[in-house]
């Protein structure tokens, strides 16, 4: 799999002659590289397949050229030239790159791509970085790693941004985020800084935007074994979902309790990124600990409607109302049992839908041939047959019948 350096190469900060100041870099493993270019010193330690290096107009390309440049060169004099010339009027164009491409090539061991970017300064220029860097003919599919030390500060955030565009949209794995810490340089030594701990909250908050969009629990499976959940621990969330999705509630809520029960009984806090969020994960999961199973029903009902899930919003909002009736007539009697006879069933729907024209009658009503409607793909004569045809006003109608047939 090929693994791409995306860096950012900057305007440099003392004379033309010493465009960054050279620099002690650590490692996290140990090794040191001085430098006056971070981005190259990351690449020998990396070892990349290709290195993607981003500049502006008035970024250092001359000097970069300069610093790597070997005697074998005069081929390239001429482009070399050029370069160094048009970089104080900031009058370096990609064709101009391209021509001293070779040149870095030497040095460096590996494939060089260098890119011109805008500045970043309007809404435009800032998509243009981002459409560059997404573009499958400079970032390939593979594996990638960003260097956020040099440029403008603020293509490091965009940087950072796109390091999580390419894994949504390319489906690339971004393998880390590196930065020279110039600023905390002590004794001589500037420590590089492997910014993993944003990469993995970024994917957390990423994780819990989709589970409130869709549902799928199986979302945090990854991220919680990245963490040191057991991988058949984090599984059962993964299965919850499944059976959630079937409706298969007592099943998905097994798993659920499985994986709860699991983290209560840790001995150590839950590590990394998914400790953050650990509160945030229970919070979505707190319709296990609903007393009934009716309770347990209708909270799912309740969160799918939030997602416009109507199909099964209104199911479980139905078999809730089913499951409650069963629950008051069953005299001590297991509810799953009671309520899957046939002939009982006839009658709670009589009952909750039939017994006078009452508010709590009609609203049973409402949601039965919503229910039916919606579940068989059919459109009814009755009523409901409006809701069909309006998201808001079935959305509230649904939430109504909630309210109303479902409240404690």
């Amino acid at each position: 799999m090929k693994h791409t350096l995306v860096t950012f190469l900057g305007r440099g900060r003392d004379t033309k002659e010493t465009p960054y100041r050279k620099a002690n870099y650590l490692f996290p493993d140990g090794t040191t590289k001085e430098t006056e270019f971070f981005g190259l010193a990351l690449a020998e330690h990396l070892q990349p397949d290709a290195i993607v290096i981003l500049g502006t107009r008035g970024s250092q390309w001359g000097a970069l050229v300069e610093h790597v440049a070997t005697q074998d060169g005069d081929e390239y004099e001429d482009a070399r030239i050029e370069l160094l010339e048009a970089e104080p009027k900031s009058a370096v164009d990609q064709d101009l790159l391209d021509r001293v491409t070779p040149l870095m090539k030497e040095r460096t061991r590996c494939d060089v791509l260098p890119r011109l970017i805008p500045y970043g300064e309007s809404l435009g220029e800032q998509y243009g970085i981002l459409a560059t860097i997404a573009d499958p003919t400079v970032v390939p599919d593979g594996t990638v790693s960003f260097d956020l030390t040099h440029g403008f500060r603020h293509l490091a955030m965009v940087g950072f941004l796109s390091a999580f565009m390419l894994e949504r949209v390319r489906s690339l794995e971004v393998k880390d985020l590196w930065y020279g810490a110039w600023d905390m340089i002590k004794d001589g030594i500037t420590p590089v800084l492997k910014l993993d701990g944003l990469v993995r909250v970024r994917r957390w908050v990423s994780a819990l935007e989709r589970y409130d969009a869709t549902g799928d629990l199986g979302t945090f499976e990854p991220l919680l074994v990245a963490d040191g959940v057991p991988q058949d621990k984090a599984k059962c969330l993964t299965n919850a979902s499944f059976y959630e999705r079937i409706l298969n509630v007592p099943a998905a809520e097994n798993r659920v309790r499985t994986f709860l029960s699991y983290l209560s009984q840790r001995t150590v806090p839950l590590g990394g990124a998914s400790g953050l969020f650990r509160e945030e994960l229970e919070k979505r999961l707190r319709w296990v600990k609903q007393g009934q199973p009716w309770q347990r029903q209708r909270e799912l009902a309740y969160q799918y409607l939030n997602r416009h899930d109507f199909v099964r919003a209104a199911m479980l909002g139905w078999e809730a109302c089913i499951n409650r009736w069963c629950q008051n007539q069953s005299n001590g009697r297991p509810v799953d049992q009671f309520r899957f006879d046939p002939e009982l069933r006839t009658t709670a729907t009589t009952e909750l839908t039939s017994n006078g024209a009452g508010e709590r009658q009609l609203a049973h009503l409402n949601l039965q041939r919503i229910r039916n409607s919606l579940a068989h793909t059919t459109r009814p004569r009755q009523r409901s047959a409006e809701y069909l045809n309006d998201p808001v006003r079935l959305r509230n109608t649904l939430h109504d019948a909630f309210g109303i047939c479902l409240a404690d």
